[in-house]
């Protein structure tokens, strides 16, 4: 499996993805070229096997293009298909490799992430395990039901 940028050419797939994961949600195509178009503040890549779209990843900066920037994971989708499988792992930690480049080619360094998910979310473990986020506060019936704020702190200089 490779992690890499997202293309024009992925968008109708990862549309796809985004219908299958957030059933709550409409316009995904829509939602996905809004977001694809938005580089480089928001930073889109994919996990491709065999040329077929696994998942996607969507990263964006908050609050301006900073020395030390504050990212957000903005959202992590998985094909039904292909979850716990280790896709959505192997999505956040490689695609952060390569937000952490693009940082350093525009002269930033990554400070803070940033992950908003629903309270029931299991996602939530593996937001701590890869990133160190913990939860902050939990900000009630935000969106389909309670959402919590997790952030994981001075990822830059974490050993």
């Amino acid at each position: 499996m490779k992690v890499r940028l997202m293309e024009k050419t992925d968008l109708e797939n990862a549309a796809e993805i985004h219908r299958l994961t957030f059933v709550r949600q409409q316009n995904s195509l829509q939602w996905i070229q809004c977001n694809f178009n938005a580089f480089p503040r928001l930073l889109n890549f994919v996990a491709e096997k065999e040329g077929k779209i696994l998942g996607y990843i969507i990263w964006i900066q908050k609050s301006g293009f900073r020395p030390q920037a504050v990212i957000e994971l903005e959202q992590l989708a998985v094909s039904p298909n292909f979850q716990n499988q280790g896709v959505g792992r192997q999505l956040i930690t490689e695609s952060l490799a390569l937000v952490n480049n693009h940082l350093s080619l525009n002269g930033s360094t990554l400070k803070h992430i940033l992950v908003t998910t629903r309270a029931d979310n299991f996602a939530q473990q593996l937001y701590k395990s890869i990133l160190g986020a913990e939860i902050e506060t939990t900000i009630t019936n935000l969106y389909s039901d309670d959402e919590v704020l997790m952030i994981a702190r001075n990822v830059n200089t974490k050993k």
